[in-house]
């Protein structure tokens, strides 16, 4: 199984910060892949977190209109990607 790969625009009002942080950790923790987290803007030098990790998210420093990478690797990573994104990008 290869790494599954999504870049995208944080639309949750208040970005990954407080409650969509835990949120998003707690899917995360319920998801059989592996996922990490990185601001896009950091390019290269991106230190990718865990995404099961509400510290780890918050140290980040996401923002509503911050660009996001989520990377999964494992079984259903395409699904937890489809997960993670419903909860950082609402519709």
């Amino acid at each position: 199984m290869g790494i599954v790969e999504r870049r995208l625009t944080v639309t949750e009002e208040a970005g990954l910060h407080a409650r969509p942080a835990a949120a998003f950790a707690q899917a995360a923790a319920l998801a059989a892949a592996e996922v990490t987290v990185a601001r896009a803007d950091a390019g290269q030098e991106a230190r990718h977190v865990p995404a099961r990790s509400v510290l780890s998210l918050l140290s980040l420093n996401i923002r509503r209109g911050d660009e996001i990478v989520l990377r999964a690797s494992g079984e259903d990573a395409a699904g937890a990607l489809d997960t993670l994104a419903r909860i950082a990008a609402p519709a």
